[in-house]
Order: structure tokens, then sequence, then C-alpha cells
């Protein structure tokens, strides 16, 4: 089985929200989701992906654990580390987006909640796994941003406006679904299995990856050919480049000029 993981800061003097992890048995990408109000958490956005990161791999190395119970487990511990120090009954309390993804000896298992996508390919046959629930709130709101280039005076004013309505809708009926501070969420993730064999592989992005498809640089299957031959690394600088080339989100319309771009990919499994 071969893996391979790549993942960049979408800006040079922050840290990278985003997290993954990788082995023969398990793949993860956290998402951190972006900060633009209050959070009442003294640890940040960073930290509370790679808590809860680390925590969830833990719980679901263990196959007796479905890998919602192992979620749920996790958002309940990383809870428990800093309710004593941090609201998490606020309304910004940190919080991210997640795609796990279980190996056994012919199949595998899957979990997404929040914008990360998974995409399986089966020899041609390719599944795409993208929990879009968070871009179909704040409709008005997200168009008045799109309406601004980044670095205009309106920019700043129309995401807040927009953040203030995404989390709204956070984790209520009719709104999406993120991990945060209660373990309930996990009732709402996309969950299936599938048969495996040599020809499958396997690639999870979180949002900032999947810009290129969503920008409509690569479709999904010359997005999982390019990896399957270059690389992930290739990949984020692909994007990377597209990002430079228009850096006031004239051409793509986006909130960021660049985000934070984690890949993971894997294929060459054998029964």
């Amino acid at each position: 089985m071969r893996v391979l993981v790549a993942s960049d800061s979408g800006n040079a003097g922050r840290e990278n929200e985003d997290w993954a992890h990788a082995d023969d048995r398990l793949v993860a990408v956290l998402d951190g989701a972006t900060a633009r109000t209050e959070t009442g958490c003294i640890h940040g956005v960073t930290w509370y992906a790679h808590r809860l990161g680390s925590t969830v791999v833990e719980l679901a190395h263990n196959y007796s654990t479905p890998l919602p119970q192992a979620l749920a487990g996790a958002i309940s511990r990383v809870a428990a580390e800093h309710q004593d120090t941090c609201d998490l009954d606020h309304p910004g309390t940190p919080s991210a987006g997640i795609s796990l993804v279980r190996f056994r000896r012919s199949s595998l298992e899957y979990l997404v909640l929040g914008d990360v996508s998974l995409a399986i390919d089966q020899g041609g046959e390719l599944s795409v796994v993208t929990d879009d629930r968070v871009s179909r709130t704040a409709a008005a709101e997200r168009a008045e941003a799109d309406r601004h280039p980044i670095g205009s005076p309106g920019k700043a004013e129309a995401l807040l406006a927009m953040k203030h309505a995404e989390l709204a809708a956070r984790n209520v009926p009719g709104g999406y679904w993120i991990a945060e501070a209660d373990p309930k969420v996990v009732e709402h993730a996309l969950t299936g299995s599938c048969e495996i064999g040599e020809q499958t592989s396997v690639a999870i992005l979180s949002d900032g990856a999947a810009r290129a498809v969503t920008l409509g640089l690569l479709s999904w299957p010359d997005t999982m050919k390019l990896l399957r031959t270059e690389g992930p690394t290739e990949l984020i600088a692909l994007v990377r480049q597209a990002e430079a080339e228009d850096p006031h989100a004239t051409r793509w319309r986006r909130n960021k000029r660049s985000d934070d771009a984690t890949a993971v990919y894997a294929d060459g499994f054998t029964a």
C-alpha cells in the first residue's frame, strides 16, 4: 500500500489549521473552520483541529469501534480538555470538518462531516463524497462577499456578515453540521463502506486542496490521475499557481486569496 500526504498553510505568516494522519489502517484529514469572530476559546482553531485529529485517530484504530462512535468519543474527550478554561457554548467555539477512511483486508469504511472531500476510484469508477451543506447556507451573505475583490474595502465587512450567518446555521436542523463541542453532530455525518481491490485509489482533500476542482482547474478524474502520477504536493502547487495568478479573486470568486490545503492519497491495496 502506498500513502502520500502533503499539507501547506495558505499564509506563510499563519498556522496551518488543517491536520492530517495517514498509515496503512487509517487516513484522516481535518479542516479547522476559519474564525472570523470571537471564539470563547483560549486555544484557537489549530489547537482544536490537532487535538481532535490525534484523539479520533487513536480511537478509530480500534476496529471494533464504529467511526461515528470514534468521532463522538473524540469530540467529547477534547471538549472535556478545555471546558474549564473556555466557553464551549460560545457561538464561535472552534470547529473542524473531518473525513476518515479506515481500511480492512478487502474493504474500507468512511465518514465525512463538513467540507472535506473524499474520492474513491474503483479502477475508473469514481465516487466523490462531499458534504456541501455549509456552502448552501448564508446564500445572500455569500453572494455579497463574492461581489467584493480580495483587498477591497467591503470584503472584510461582507465576510464577517457571512460568518455570522454561517454560525447561525451551524449544527442546527436545516443548516450544516461540523465537529465542535457536541458529540451528537456525528448523527449527521455521511458514512458508508465499499469493497477495495488492486485498482482502488482513495483521496481526501481539504477544501483548500479541492480548489483544484472547485476552481475548475481539473475534473475529479484528472485530479485522481495527477495524485497518482505526481502526488499531493503537485496538486497543491497547481492550486497555488492559480491563486497567485488571481490575487484579488476576480476570476475565481473566493473568500481567501490562498487557503490551507491538505491532500492524502492512497493506492496499492492488496488482499
